[in-house]
């Protein structure tokens, strides 16, 4: 008795410290999700509902918004691309046509879904708890007939399988290339914003120094340059010359001239 009491109270310790490690929204990618998919896969519309499934995969394999989304191991995953990398998605975060996918297009169903009804979603209320449930309350409700549109897919990632795949910093730049959708979602756009802010290049990592413009200030520790005053070709250092006017050089012939006149009147 006193064994089972102690193991109970180590798991209630335990639950808030996992719950403190899920943050709101979709996590920094470079999850291990234990799936492999190597090439695009085919993705077919969800009747109804603005969401793609993969039939082939043996994996709860979603796109919606112009994302991934996966449910394994009892947790909602995000990616851009395909094969990921993969972030965690908290409970709280999970778009609700996400929730709303009904449990007949999971294609590798957890143990707890028997039972349900195929043609309803999950049961997440009854999973994630009565704390969730009044947090996403009414998520199960909806006029069907105001669906949105579903994203186009990414068909460009088709050329980029096996290892042709491309790595995580170089992903986001093709696909700002070749993929102009806007999501609606707004844990969406927080989540390509801030891969934006990350895979940006550091001011000092986008070659050369940078060079002040027109009034701006010069960096600190650079002092103004001297400027040079351009010194003609064959031009000597020291003071210029002085010129002789010419009535001064003419003025000792002039002293000279009546001298002689007055030799030649003694003679």
């Amino acid at each position: 008795m006193r064994f089972g009491l102690i193991v109970l109270w180590l798991l209630l310790c335990s639950v808030p410290s996992a719950a403190a490690q899920v943050s709101i929204g979709i996590g920094l990618p470079g999850v291990s999700i234990g799936i492999n998919v190597p090439l695009f896969p085919e993705l077919v519309p969800v009747p109804g509902y603005p969401v793609y499934y993969a039939p082939r995969l043996h994996s709860n394999f979603f796109f919606y918004d112009g994302m991934y989304w996966v449910y394994q191991r009892d947790n909602w995953y995000a990616s851009s691309w395909y094969n990921g990398p993969w972030g965690l998605v908290a409970p709280e975060a999970v778009p609700l046509f996400i929730l709303r996918i009904p449990v007949r297009y999971y294609r590798d169903p957890p143990a707890y879904f028997r039972g349900w009804r195929p043609d309803a979603p999950p049961r997440w209320g009854e999973h994630w708890g009565y704390t969730w449930e009044q947090q996403r309350r009414g998520w199960d409700r909806w006029n069907r007939s105001s669906a949105p549109a579903p994203a186009p897919l990414p068909l460009y990632q088709r050329q980029y399988s096996r290892d042709q795949y491309p790595r995580a910093e170089q992903q986001h730049a093709l696909r700002r290339e070749k993929y102009h959708y806007q999501p609606r979602e707004a844990v969406v756009r927080q989540h390509y914003r801030e891969q934006s802010v990350q895979r940006a290049p550091a001011p000092s990592q986008r070659g050369g120094a940078a060079v002040p413009r027109q009034g701006q200030q010069p960096p600190h520790g650079a002092g103004p340059r001297e400027q040079q005053t351009p010194r003609l070709q064959g031009q000597e250092k020291g003071p210029p010359a002085t010129r002789v006017p010419q009535d001064a050089r003419d003025e000792p012939k002039r002293r000279q001239g009546p001298r002689q006149e007055k030799g030649q009147d003694r003679d």
